[in-house]
């Protein structure tokens, strides 16, 4: 299930309400690059480091023929890997199977042909990982300045 919500309509500041592997998605009319930009700024300003940055949208592109399509499915689109050293240890120590999860993304993409940026991430399991999504949260609304 894809759970959209408009930037511009989320007065909120806590995390959406999600079922186990639910997609959180801000749209914004901000550019690609300044979507990029902020998210890069969100994650360092919560003090973490990007350990990888995954170009989806280019690795689709260079490979579409490859793979017998012709469809251009982004303009753009990448996936923002990143750990938390307090939030991991946190989830972690109350179930060390939550090892699974990490690391953490936030994706940003614009579709082939649309105007507006997408930048979301996907849900977690109730109860402990409600701290990831807390943050993932943050991160996503501070990178189009919703906080």
């Amino acid at each position: 299930m894809r759970k959209t919500l408009a930037a511009a309509a989320l007065a909120v500041c806590a995390a959406p309400a999600l079922a186990d592997g639910d997609v959180v998605t801000y749209e914004t009319d901000l550019s690609y690059g300044d979507v990029a930009f902020g998210l890069e700024n969100a994650i360092l300003d919560e003090g973490l480091v990007i350990d990888h940055v995954s170009d989806v949208g280019g690795m689709l592109s260079r490979t579409r023929a490859d793979v017998g399509s012709d469809v251009v499915l982004y303009e753009a689109a990448e996936a923002y890997g990143f750990c938390s050293a307090t939030v991991s240890r946190a989830v972690m120590e109350a179930d060390p199977m939550n090892i699974a999860y990490c690391p953490y993304h936030v994706f940003i993409m614009q579709e082939a042909g649309e105007e507006t940026v997408t930048i979301g991430y996907r849900g977690y399991p109730d109860g402990p990982m409600d701290q990831v999504e807390a943050l993932l949260d943050r991160i996503a609304r501070s990178a189009i300045g919703m906080n």
